[in-house]
């Protein structure tokens, strides 16, 4: 087997895995978590929120880039079989969290942060929706690369 085939298998495969947990551990975890700690205001919690799903989302790109990098690579992830569909799903996804929601709900954190009362919105919703959509799309891209 060639050595290039083999690193890059090995990183598509390692690199989506990485990002499912990433994603399950922070998204599924940690944002709902972060608000049942004593003394954590929303105003705080919406704070560190913030942050790390603005830090996550530059993960992410950057693990979509290695990802894709190394699934072209290997020449064959590209091939039906290897599910490349799944990911490209997950990559649409992506972008319209990176390029519409967490924008707009960034937005919406500066203004609360400023102390604006603000109506109730459904963009979190929306967030977990994309984010389940990622990791079903994820998990089915590494399966599908395993073999």
């Amino acid at each position: 087997m060639n050595t290039k085939y083999d690193i890059s298998k090995l990183t598509t495969i390692s690199g989506t895995f990485i990002w499912i947990g990433m994603v399950c551990a922070i998204s599924f975890l940690e944002s709902w978590l972060k608000f049942q700690a004593p003394g954590i205001t929303l105003e705080l919690g919406v704070g560190i929120g913030r942050l790390v799903f603005g830090m996550m989302n530059k993960v992410e790109l950057i693990l979509a880039t290695v990802i894709l990098f190394a699934s072209w690579r290997s020449l064959q992830s590209f091939k039906k079989e290897s599910g490349v569909l799944f990911l490209v799903a997950v990559l649409i996804v992506l972008a319209i969290q990176t390029l519409v929601l967490l924008p707009i709900m960034d937005h919406r954190a500066d203004l609360r942060l400023q102390g604006v009362s603000l109506p109730a919105s459904f963009l979190h919703f929306y967030y977990v929706g994309c984010e389940l959509l990622k990791v079903i799309g994820l998990t089915m891209f590494g399966l599908k690369n395993i073999h």
